[in-house]
Protein backbone atom coordinates (compact mmCIF):
# COMPACT_ATOMS: atom_id res chain seq x y z
CA UNK A 1 0.00 0.00 0.00
CA UNK A 2 1.44 3.30 -0.93
CA UNK A 3 -1.42 5.54 0.12
CA UNK A 4 -0.11 8.10 2.91
CA UNK A 5 -2.02 9.03 5.51
CA UNK A 6 -1.65 12.42 7.12
CA UNK A 7 -3.98 10.88 10.19
CA UNK A 8 -5.56 8.26 11.90
CA UNK A 9 -9.14 8.69 13.31
CA UNK A 10 -10.81 5.64 15.63
CA UNK A 11 -13.90 5.00 16.22
CA UNK A 12 -13.97 3.72 20.07
CA UNK A 13 -16.87 1.00 21.06
CA UNK A 14 -16.55 -1.96 19.40
CA UNK A 15 -13.18 -1.03 17.57
CA UNK A 16 -10.81 0.00 20.64
CA UNK A 17 -13.04 -1.27 23.39
CA UNK A 18 -14.73 -4.50 23.61
CA UNK A 19 -17.94 -3.67 24.31
CA UNK A 20 -18.94 -7.33 25.08
CA UNK A 21 -16.21 -7.50 28.31
CA UNK A 22 -19.18 -6.38 30.53
CA UNK A 23 -20.79 -9.87 29.61
CA UNK A 24 -18.94 -11.67 32.23
CA UNK A 25 -20.24 -9.01 34.75
CA UNK A 26 -23.92 -9.15 33.52
CA UNK A 27 -23.10 -13.56 33.90
CA UNK A 28 -22.12 -12.92 37.32
CA UNK A 29 -24.96 -10.40 38.06
CA UNK A 30 -27.64 -12.49 36.18
CA UNK A 31 -26.79 -16.21 35.44
CA UNK A 32 -27.02 -17.70 32.20
CA UNK A 33 -28.31 -14.49 30.38
CA UNK A 34 -24.99 -12.60 30.25
CA UNK A 35 -24.03 -13.07 27.00
CA UNK A 36 -27.80 -12.32 25.62
CA UNK A 37 -27.99 -8.96 28.14
CA UNK A 38 -24.76 -8.20 26.53
CA UNK A 39 -25.96 -8.62 23.18
CA UNK A 40 -29.24 -7.16 23.37
CA UNK A 41 -28.16 -3.76 25.60
CA UNK A 42 -26.02 -3.06 22.38
CA UNK A 43 -28.26 -3.53 19.49
CA UNK A 44 -30.41 -1.34 21.52
CA UNK A 45 -27.65 1.47 22.82
CA UNK A 46 -27.38 1.63 19.07
CA UNK A 47 -30.74 1.54 17.59
CA UNK A 48 -31.72 4.67 19.84
CA UNK A 49 -28.89 6.75 18.53
CA UNK A 50 -30.37 6.31 15.12
CA UNK A 51 -33.81 6.54 16.02
CA UNK A 52 -33.20 9.92 18.23
CA UNK A 53 -30.99 11.29 15.42
CA UNK A 54 -34.09 11.24 13.01
CA UNK A 55 -36.77 12.18 15.90
CA UNK A 56 -34.74 15.06 17.64
CA UNK A 57 -36.37 18.31 17.53
CA UNK A 58 -36.71 21.62 20.14
CA UNK A 59 -39.86 20.08 21.96
CA UNK A 60 -37.81 16.63 21.84
CA UNK A 61 -33.80 16.95 21.87
CA UNK A 62 -31.32 14.54 21.31
CA UNK A 63 -30.54 12.65 24.69
CA UNK A 64 -26.58 12.01 25.06
CA UNK A 65 -25.01 8.69 24.70
CA UNK A 66 -25.11 8.39 28.78
CA UNK A 67 -28.49 8.44 29.03
CA UNK A 68 -29.04 5.78 25.41
CA UNK A 69 -26.77 3.99 27.12
CA UNK A 70 -28.77 3.76 30.27
CA UNK A 71 -32.45 3.13 28.94
CA UNK A 72 -30.76 0.30 26.02
CA UNK A 73 -30.28 -1.42 29.38
CA UNK A 74 -32.90 -0.70 30.95
CA UNK A 75 -34.79 -2.26 28.20
CA UNK A 76 -32.65 -4.81 27.84
CA UNK A 77 -33.16 -5.88 31.83
CA UNK A 78 -37.40 -5.85 30.98
CA UNK A 79 -37.25 -7.85 27.25
CA UNK A 80 -35.07 -10.61 29.51
CA UNK A 81 -37.20 -10.43 32.87
CA UNK A 82 -34.02 -10.02 34.96
CA UNK A 83 -34.16 -9.60 38.71
CA UNK A 84 -31.94 -6.64 39.11
CA UNK A 85 -32.09 -4.73 41.50
CA UNK A 86 -30.71 -0.83 41.62
CA UNK A 87 -27.10 -1.40 42.96
CA UNK A 88 -26.89 -4.21 39.96
CA UNK A 89 -28.37 -1.63 37.48
CA UNK A 90 -25.32 0.75 38.74
CA UNK A 91 -22.22 -2.21 37.93
CA UNK A 92 -23.21 -2.58 34.81
CA UNK A 93 -23.14 0.73 33.93
CA UNK A 94 -20.30 1.42 35.63
CA UNK A 95 -18.98 -1.31 33.52
CA UNK A 96 -18.89 0.92 30.12
CA UNK A 97 -16.12 2.92 32.06
CA UNK A 98 -13.90 0.39 32.45
CA UNK A 99 -14.45 -1.75 29.67
CA UNK A 100 -11.08 -3.95 28.01
CA UNK A 101 -8.94 -3.05 24.98
CA UNK A 102 -9.19 -5.29 22.30
CA UNK A 103 -6.01 -7.34 22.61
CA UNK A 104 -3.12 -5.48 20.46
CA UNK A 105 -4.79 -1.89 20.67
CA UNK A 106 -1.81 -0.43 22.83
CA UNK A 107 0.87 -1.61 20.46
CA UNK A 108 -1.24 -0.63 17.09
CA UNK A 109 -1.77 2.94 18.27
CA UNK A 110 1.90 3.37 19.47
CA UNK A 111 2.76 1.87 15.85
CA UNK A 112 0.88 4.44 14.29
CA UNK A 113 2.78 7.72 15.87
CA UNK A 114 3.70 10.21 15.37
CA UNK A 115 1.22 10.58 12.75
CA UNK A 116 -2.26 11.79 14.90
CA UNK A 117 -4.51 8.98 16.08
CA UNK A 118 -7.88 10.50 17.29
CA UNK A 119 -11.05 9.04 18.35
CA UNK A 120 -14.43 9.93 16.83
CA UNK A 121 -17.03 8.21 18.56
CA UNK A 122 -20.76 8.59 19.73
CA UNK A 123 -19.67 8.72 23.47
CA UNK A 124 -19.83 11.75 25.59
CA UNK A 125 -16.41 13.31 26.98
CA UNK A 126 -17.14 11.95 30.42
CA UNK A 127 -17.52 8.70 29.12
CA UNK A 128 -14.50 8.63 26.96
CA UNK A 129 -11.60 10.36 29.20
CA UNK A 130 -12.21 7.84 31.86
CA UNK A 131 -12.22 5.19 30.12
CA UNK A 132 -8.95 6.30 28.42
CA UNK A 133 -7.18 7.04 31.19
CA UNK A 134 -7.96 3.55 33.32
CA UNK A 135 -6.90 1.54 29.63
CA UNK A 136 -3.87 3.50 29.17
CA UNK A 137 -4.61 4.35 26.01
CA UNK A 138 -4.32 8.09 26.32
CA UNK A 139 -0.51 8.09 26.34
CA UNK A 140 -1.49 6.85 22.76
CA UNK A 141 -4.05 8.96 21.31
CA UNK A 142 -3.71 12.52 20.59
CA UNK A 143 -7.56 13.81 21.38
CA UNK A 144 -10.67 12.53 21.68
CA UNK A 145 -13.70 14.00 20.26
CA UNK A 146 -17.33 13.14 20.79
CA UNK A 147 -20.37 13.61 18.52
CA UNK A 148 -21.82 15.59 21.11
CA UNK A 149 -19.78 19.05 19.13
CA UNK A 150 -22.22 18.06 16.35
CA UNK A 151 -25.53 17.78 18.29
CA UNK A 152 -26.34 14.47 16.41
CA UNK A 153 -24.76 10.56 16.38
CA UNK A 154 -23.17 8.96 13.17
CA UNK A 155 -23.55 8.22 10.87
CA UNK A 156 -24.56 11.98 9.80
CA UNK A 157 -21.98 13.46 7.89
CA UNK A 158 -21.68 16.27 10.64
CA UNK A 159 -20.17 13.74 12.88
CA UNK A 160 -17.20 13.20 10.59
CA UNK A 161 -17.19 16.27 9.30
CA UNK A 162 -15.47 17.27 12.84
CA UNK A 163 -12.63 15.43 12.15
CA UNK A 164 -11.79 17.24 9.15
CA UNK A 165 -12.42 20.61 10.82
CA UNK A 166 -10.19 19.64 13.73
CA UNK A 167 -7.43 18.03 11.78
CA UNK A 168 -7.67 20.57 8.81
CA UNK A 169 -6.94 17.85 5.94
CA UNK A 170 -8.92 16.41 3.24
CA UNK A 171 -11.56 13.58 4.43
CA UNK A 172 -9.49 10.96 1.51
CA UNK A 173 -6.33 11.49 3.62
CA UNK A 174 -7.91 10.28 6.72
CA UNK A 175 -8.01 6.62 7.61
CA UNK A 176 -10.84 6.01 9.59
CA UNK A 177 -11.04 2.87 11.29
CA UNK A 178 -14.27 1.30 12.83
CA UNK A 179 -15.31 -2.25 13.33
CA UNK A 180 -19.39 -1.66 12.93
CA UNK A 181 -20.28 -2.04 9.55
CA UNK A 182 -22.91 0.74 9.29
CA UNK A 183 -20.06 3.17 10.73
CA UNK A 184 -17.72 1.85 7.90
CA UNK A 185 -20.42 2.84 5.36
CA UNK A 186 -21.07 6.47 6.36
CA UNK A 187 -17.53 6.92 6.75
CA UNK A 188 -16.65 6.15 3.35
CA UNK A 189 -19.68 7.94 2.30
CA UNK A 190 -18.61 10.64 3.83
CA UNK A 191 -15.35 10.41 1.48
CA UNK A 192 -12.75 8.84 4.46
CA UNK A 193 -10.74 5.90 3.80
CA UNK A 194 -12.01 3.08 5.40
CA UNK A 195 -10.53 0.52 7.24
CA UNK A 196 -13.25 -2.29 8.43
CA UNK A 197 -12.22 -4.17 11.08
CA UNK A 198 -14.84 -7.42 10.90
CA UNK A 199 -13.97 -9.71 13.60
CA UNK A 200 -16.87 -11.83 12.89
CA UNK A 201 -16.86 -12.35 9.57
CA UNK A 202 -20.30 -10.45 8.31
CA UNK A 203 -21.37 -9.59 5.00
CA UNK A 204 -20.46 -6.21 3.54
CA UNK A 205 -22.83 -3.68 3.85
CA UNK A 206 -25.62 -3.17 0.98
CA UNK A 207 -26.84 0.24 1.33
CA UNK A 208 -23.58 2.41 0.84
CA UNK A 209 -19.99 2.42 -0.74
CA UNK A 210 -17.90 -0.70 -0.09
CA UNK A 211 -15.00 0.31 2.78
CA UNK A 212 -11.82 0.65 0.90
CA UNK A 213 -10.21 -2.40 3.31
CA UNK A 214 -11.40 -5.53 5.12
CA UNK A 215 -9.30 -6.48 7.97
CA UNK A 216 -9.82 -9.59 10.84
CA UNK A 217 -8.33 -7.64 13.54
CA UNK A 218 -7.09 -4.16 14.27
CA UNK A 219 -3.15 -5.19 14.29
CA UNK A 220 -3.68 -6.12 9.93
CA UNK A 221 -3.81 -2.62 10.05
CA UNK A 222 -0.35 -1.91 10.55
CA UNK A 223 1.84 -2.93 7.80
CA UNK A 224 -0.93 -1.69 5.51
CA UNK A 225 -0.32 1.49 6.66
CA UNK A 226 3.52 1.72 8.11
CA UNK A 227 4.92 -0.52 5.19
Amino acid sequence: MTKTFAAFVFDAYGTLFDVNSVAALAEQLAPGNGAALSRLWRTKQLEYTWLQSLMATSRFPREDFGALTAHALDYAISALILPLDREARHRLLDAYLRLAPFPGTRDVLAALAPRPRWILSNGTRAMLDPLARSTGLDQVLDGIMSVDDAGIYKPSPRVYQLAVDRLRVAPAAIAFVSSNGWDAAGAKAFGFTTFWINRDGVPTERHAPEPDFVLGSLPELVPLVTA
